[in-house]
């Protein structure tokens, strides 16, 4: 094809007929016991399928969730956040044999409950049920900063 040549063709036309309406009296006929008997199910074999075991010490799991959720129970005396949102638990690991390493830092390496934090979650996270041992690492590396907070946390804030 030259590049003069159209490849559109456009084609003109008066009048195009509408489409018919769909009527209720135009339904077949069920009689009442075609009504009531069941349908072929589409989801039947979807709703029949059990989810993937999720590992207990995976995200998802009953032990790592207990330890998230006890974590998202101690708040910063100084700011009415949990230590979860307000970004100082920088990693949860659960082991096969269910022993817990939190990971976490303090907003400052001179906050007040340097000594006593790490002690009070090393105690809660002890206490889900499933946790063989817990063990509290306090890191300083990387910093903690106000942009490892939760959305939450920066609305409890004020900060969103």
């Amino acid at each position: 094809m030259s590049e003069n040549e159209s490849k559109f063709v456009v084609e003109e036309v008066e009048a195009v007929a509408p489409p018919k309406r769909a009527f209720v009296e135009d339904a077949p006929e069920e009689s009442a016991a075609d009504k009531l008997e069941r349908k072929r199910d589409y989801l039947e074999g979807f709703l029949a399928a059990k989810p993937e075991p999720v590992s207990p010490a995976e995200p998802g799991g009953d032990i790592y969730e207990g330890v998230v959720n006890a974590l998202k129970e101690i708040f910063d005396p100084e700011i009415p956040v949990n230590i979860y949102d307000l970004g100082l638990i920088y990693g949860v690991e659960v082991s096969p044999d269910a022993d817990v390493t939190v990971n976490m830092t303090l907003t400052t390496p001179h906050c007040p409950v340097a000594e006593s934090m790490p002690g009070e979650v090393e105690l809660r996270v002890s206490a889900v049920p499933g946790v063989r041992d817990a063990e509290v690492n306090l890191v300083w590396d990387p910093p903690w900063d106000p942009a490892k907070m939760s959305d939450e946390a920066k609305l409890e804030l004020g900060m969103l």
